[in-house]
């Protein structure tokens, strides 16, 4: 898989099955973050464009909803295996404008979306469309209008989580991608074209957070505003949906705890729990940037997380030896490296990795891949989410103790403990208030609930219950 150096452009949105030319000139363009060069650019979306996109999305309602589910479901199985045709594709986008090397992109920025499509047929059929309750037909049916705002992270994958389902349960969507890596969101429009879904059922509207996202965040005429992003984002989201009542979903931030007790095999769990702390260059909510650590082992736990940082190649996302590619933008590099210079001021001890670009690395939005040890959890380093690749070890010495330190934190997205007994370590697993929680590194479900507690949001994205967000329930008395 090789880099293009074609320009991507853009100058319409989509909306009610047609390609629309925007209406202002304005345009936003797309970075490649390994070269810091102009690749594209895509229409900056106004509010009312995104009043067309509601219009159409509001007028197809009816007839779409009305669809056998069977039938929805097995259109966007057909747009899953149109995406996996296009993998190449969509990985080389991805590696471009975010940076994830594409090896790793291929498997998980365009494998994922299109598993996520494919999985419809299987979900439907495990839904209760009709259950009788005594003298009650309680129907489940779809919530309505769906504005869906979605993040730089996963660009691809996060749609998918969100208009796959919400399309199978009857919905209609407006979706604004986000403007830092909207190239992938413009793919699966032209595969909904080209599959032949109905005019107005997806509409794509592109732009900035304040302007377009605003607009469906607080449009009367969207039933469920489905977000994710920053936590101070959701927050705003949140406020303009309220004046409507309009209903939101918001999977936001995190700072997860790899909780590792003293009788783990520290050459498993240590290197596992680095790579699922710098996956995506650390551009990951879920990623474990806590790893609460024994006090009695850490000087071993430090030693193999160095030496693991250390084979986490920072480079060319298309260079076959990468392991690590850079950061989404600018902005983002230069946040991260602030917050290592926060570490270090803080009195944190750094044991692999530092704030200076990496050797030979000065093009490019690259960030050394960076351990901290002896990390109190009051440090900011251990309690606001930085976004990149830093891991900060965290020393305990109870269970008890290691526990309370996992659930100190505005956050709950997600979490891994390890122990020699499995037994052991799913009851801590289950004091730890996390959406999600892996025993001794276990792989991401795309079939399983993703979503958080406390200010990692709330409502719940993929599998069954991913679909269930987006159906209402009614009864009838009969």
């Amino acid at each position: 898989m090789s880099a293009t150096n074609t320009s991507t452009t853009h100058d319409s949105h989509y909306i009610g099955g047609q390609w629309v030319t925007a209406e202002s000139d304005e345009r936003i363009s797309v970075i490649n973050s390994t070269t810091e060069q102009v690749m594209g650019s895509v229409p900056a979306g106004t509010a009312a464009e995104v009043d067309a996109a509601v219009a159409a999305a509001t007028a197809a309602l009816p007839a779409w909803s009305a669809v056998p589910a069977w039938d929805r479901a097995n259109l966007m199985a057909a747009v899953g295996a149109q995406l996996s045709s296009r993998m190449e594709e969509i990985a080389v986008l991805v590696a471009q404008e975010l940076g994830m090397p594409a090896v790793q992109a291929a498997a998980i920025q365009a494998g994922l979306p299109a598993m996520t499509f494919g999985s419809m047929p299987e979900m439907v059929e495990q839904i209760e469309w009709e259950t009788q309750i005594g003298n009650s037909l309680v129907l489940r049916e779809a919530v309505g209008v769906v504005g869906a705002i979605t993040p730089w992270n996963y660009p691809l994958h996060q749609v998918a989580a969100k208009v796959a389902p919400a399309l199978t349960a009857g919905c209609t969507v407006v979706l604004k991608p986000s403007e830092v890596t909207p190239l992938t969101a413009f793919v699966l429009a032209e595969v909904f074209d080209a599959v032949g879904l109905p005019a107005g059922v997806f509409n794509l509207v592109c732009g900035t957070g304040p302007v377009v996202g605003a607009a469906i965040a607080g449009h009367p005429g969207i039933d469920m505003v489905s977000f994710t992003g920053s936590t101070a984002s959701g927050r705003a989201v949140s406020e303009a949906a309220a004046a409507n009542v309009t209903q939101v979903a918001l999977e936001l931030g995190g700072k997860s705890a790899n909780v590792i007790l003293e009788d783990a095999d520290l050459m498993q769990a240590v290197p596992n729990g680095v790579a699922k702390c710098f996956l995506n260059s650390g551009q990951t909510c879920s990623a474990l940037t806590r790893m609460v650590v024994p006090r009695s082992r850490l000087a071993e736990v430090e030693a193999i997380a160095a030496a693991t940082a250390a084979a986490f190649t920072p480079g060319d996302p298309f260079a076959e030896e990468t392991k690590l590619g850079p950061l989404v933008s600018e902005v983002q590099r230069d946040r991260v490296r602030g917050f290592i210079e926060t570490g270090i001021a803080e009195g944190a001890k750094l044991v692999a990795g530092g704030p200076d670009a990496p050797e030979g690395l000065e093009t490019g939005w690259f960030v050394q891949p960076t351990v901290f040890s002896d990390v109190d959890n009051s440090m900011r380093i251990a309690r606001e989410e930085i976004f990149g690749p830093v891991l900060v070890l965290i020393p305990y010495d109870t269970e008890e103790e290691a526990i309370a330190i996992a659930n100190d934190s505005d956050y709950g997205l997600a979490g891994g403990v390890w122990s020699a007994d499995e037994e052991r370590a799913k009851s801590v697993a289950r004091q730890i208030r996390t959406g999600q929680v892996e025993i001794n590194g276990g792989a991401f479900n795309p079939l399983a609930p993703f979503g958080g507690f406390k200010q990692s949001g709330h409502g719940r994205e993929l599998g069954l219950h991913g679909l269930e967000e987006f159906l209402a329930v009614k009864s009838l008395q009969l």
